[in-house]
């Protein structure tokens, strides 16, 4: 997001003129240290000063932290293995992953097509032309140039608010209007950072994990993402959020579920089958081991059961954590055990699938 922030307002054109400006009000805007925000990042001439901040940092110091992460995160892939998803064999959550050579041949693959593709667009698109938009004009503002797309919840949060937002205090305006959304947006951003703590602390695991979790079987937590992406527009910004989150959580237990019944008695195949009796059953095509693996792990939290303590008390902390367990894992979907399978595929192999429903049905 830097990266793209400060190559953006480079060129010093109309175009990028127009997005300091905005940075500028933006800064301003904050109480007390404001100008001197401003005054740092234009060097007290704007709008041509942020050329001389953002430069190095566009073209030296950005992409040597881009390149430090890039190889901070392959020592990882190299100490703990690549992420994969689980199956027969691969049972340990803690050290197992991909193979570092399928890795490293993979993402170089990637690598190698995103940088075609920027070479080819470099090479044959022209971009933010200065001849086109003319040079930055503080006195005038272009139109028709919008945020970068992984910034565009920045701008859009500044047109949700509504106008005349701000009040006179101890001697200095304080314009709710900037500082209320980057306020939301910082905090969107800090809650994104933190939340696996967060789960962490619900579930109480505290092992590292290296093997991935299909979203389908983390409901709540993909949920809450999906919650996250929703939150925009004016009438969404309040009641997208929790139709997200419901919506999503409710699909992936009917998701979970429909896994369940595959595992005890396997996909449809079309083929009919006439029993001694007379009635006709439809053979199901049982799933191979692999598949079968891939269905049924899964972690099964359960909500926390608090206990008091030697004194007959419980904590406030400890009844704000059972209560959020209860909130992530009240609904959920128990996995397959070894003696439902046994009882769905120990019976007479004609009738190995017929779809009867769930032996037990547990589901809580």
């Amino acid at each position: 997001m830097a990266a793209g922030l400060t190559g953006h307002v480079l060129p010093d054109d109309m175009l990028s003129g127009s997005s300091l400006a905005v940075l500028d009000g933006i800064l301003k805007a904050i109480p007390v240290v404001g100008t001197w925000l401003s005054f740092l990042v234009f060097q007290g001439a704007f709008p041509a000063g942020a050329i001389t901040t953002f430069y190095p940092l566009h073209v030296a110091v950005l992409p040597a932290i881009i390149v430090g992460l890039m190889d901070v995160n392959g020592i990882l892939a190299a100490v703990h293995k690549p992420a994969q998803f689980a199956g027969p064999g691969r049972t340990d959550r803690n050290v197992v992953g991909r193979p570092f050579c399928a890795a490293v041949a993979k993402s170089a693959g990637l690598f190698f097509i995103v940088f075609g593709v920027l070479t080819g667009i470099a090479a044959t698109v022209t971009m933010n032309p200065i001849w086109t938009y003319g040079p930055a004009d503080p006195g005038n503002a272009s139109a028709g140039g919008g945020a970068l797309w992984y910034l565009a919840f920045l701008d859009g949060a500044q047109r949700l608010v509504p106008p005349g937002w701000e009040f006179v205090w101890l001697d200095r305006t304080w314009t709710l209007a900037i500082l209320v959304p980057v306020g939301v947006c910082v905090l969107f951003l800090v809650t994104a950072m933190v939340y696996p703590f967060i789960e962490r602390w619900v579930t109480g695991d505290q092992r590292e994990h290296h093997l991935l979790t299909r979203p389908r079987n983390a409901p709540t937590r993909t949920g809450i993402g999906v919650a996250g992406i929703v939150l925009t527009l004016q009438l969404a910004l309040l009641l997208g959020p929790a139709a997200g989150l419901v919506l999503t959580k409710r699909i992936c237990l009917g998701l979970q579920r429909k896994d369940r019944e595959v595992v005890l008695h396997g996909y449809e195949n079309g083929r009919i089958v006439r029993l001694p009796g007379g009635e006709y059953v439809e053979v199901h095509q049982p799933v191979d081991k692999y598949e079968r693996w891939r269905l049924v792990d899964f972690e099964n939290y359960e909500p926390l059961m608090i206990r008091p303590d030697e004194h007959g008390r419980i904590r406030l902390r400890d009844r704000a954590r059972a209560a959020v367990s209860r909130w992530f894992f009240q609904d959920r979907i128990i996995p397959v055990t070894r003696a439902e399978l046994d009882h769905a595929h120990g019976s007479d192999p004609a009738a190995i699938g017929h779809d009867t429903g769930t032996p037990d049905g547990r589901e809580t």
